[in-house]
């Protein structure tokens, strides 16, 4: 690479930023050049783990931008703040990754790009599924013709809960008090299943298929009991080629990167050729085909270099490699918001709905 590139992680909200600060500290070209969050106990365990000195640590996102003078700006807010958060860091003519999902709405997701774009730098949006390397061989199968035109994309995602785990998939057992006070349970902050989950299955399908459209999206979710907001839900999208389904569940009988569950988190792809299965943490894929209508296991694709991990990605990224349009683009997440937003809409509706434009 033609340097080194200083990143800072931003609120930490998610979990996931222990996850992303470790790529940093294992990228050879890269440096924890910050870290930031309003509350410095939350910081600590990064802290510790990559041995981040006190001068790199910060709770003023201002100072922490205005030092550190980073290329690429982590970002792991609260759904309900991610236009927040985004809109402030644009500000410093930084690159910016956020974290899963997009955004609580269409709006939102407007306001981010718009921002961004104003400030000539690149925006992302990480969906840690994009790295599997399942599911990069089943999206390169389908790019090679292997079932045909697709015709129904079918995603089941989710896990125990978001309270059941902590960067790098330390098990925790929380009490009634911790998810009563977590964001993931506040329907302001943009918590909920839906927005936790289904744009994996809309975005990475939108991905799947080519950036297709549905043209309208039918949404039930359950209403369970003390809560705000939603632990299942299921979503219907009608193309004009075909349905395609959307489940998401907080409550699965284990987590799927320890043992999958019934039904199995990941992607089932239909086409006019063929159909093609891979689930979450899969070594093998499951193809049928006309010649072996029985169908077969394969072992997934060698994963290479930039894919192995956001990081590297993004940083080949801003070395010159293409920006492709893919889950992380915003042309396509911003595709997979639309659907999310109508689902939600749908749901709280009670009836089917275009669309959202």
């Amino acid at each position: 690479m033609s340097k080194r590139y200083q990143i800072v992680g931003i609120n930490f909200d998610h979990m996931h930023m222990g996850d992303w600060l470790r790529s940093v500290h294992e990228h050879p070209n890269a440096d924890i050049a910050g870290i930031c969050d309003e509350n410095p106990e939350r910081m600590q365990d990064v802290v510790r783990a990559f041995g981040i000195p006190p001068e790199r640590v910060f709770t003023d996102y201002r100072a922490c931008l205005e030092k550190a003078r980073p290329d690429l700006a982590v970002l792991c807010p609260a759904t309900g703040e991610h236009g927040l958060w985004t809109q402030r860091v644009a500000e410093f003519g930084v690159n910016i990754v956020v974290e899963k999902p997009f955004a609580t709405c269409l709006a939102d997701a407007d306001a981010m790009i718009a921002a961004q774009r104003a400030s000539g730098k690149l925006l992302a949006i990480n969906w840690p599924t994009r790295w599997s390397a399942c599911y990069i061989t089943m999206k390169r199968l389908i790019d090679d013709g292997a079932i045909g035109d697709v015709l129904n994309v079918h995603h089941y995602g989710g896990n125990r809960g978001p309270l059941f785990h902590r960067a790098d998939k330390v098990v925790c057992e929380p009490t009634a008090e911790e998810k009563k006070a977590s964001w993931f349970y506040k329907k302001d902050r943009g918590g909920g299943s839906l927005l936790d989950y289904a744009g994996y299955g809309a975005t990475l399908g939108t991905w799947f298929q080519n950036g297709r459209k549905p043209l309208e999206v039918t949404c039930t979710m359950d209403e369970p009991q003390g809560l705000e907001v939603d632990e299942h839900s299921v979503t219907v999208c009608r193309y004009a080629h075909g349905l395609s389904t959307i489940q998401t569940r907080w409550g699965t009988f284990s987590d799927p990167w320890i043992h999958q569950p019934q039904p199995k988190c990941g992607f089932v792809v239909c086409g006019t050729r063929g159909t093609i299965s891979a689930y979450d943490y899969a070594t093998t894929l499951r193809l049928q085909s006309p010649d072996r209508p029985e169908g077969f296991e394969m072992p997934v694709d060698e994963v290479r270099a930039p894919f192995h991990d956001p990081i590297e990605y993004l940083l080949a990224v801003l070395e010159g490699a293409e920006f492709e349009r893919g889950p992380l683009h915003p042309e396509i997440a911003r595709i997979g918001q639309q659907i999310v937003d109508s689902a939600a809409r749908s749901a709280q509706e009670k009836r089917t709905v275009p669309l959202a434009d």
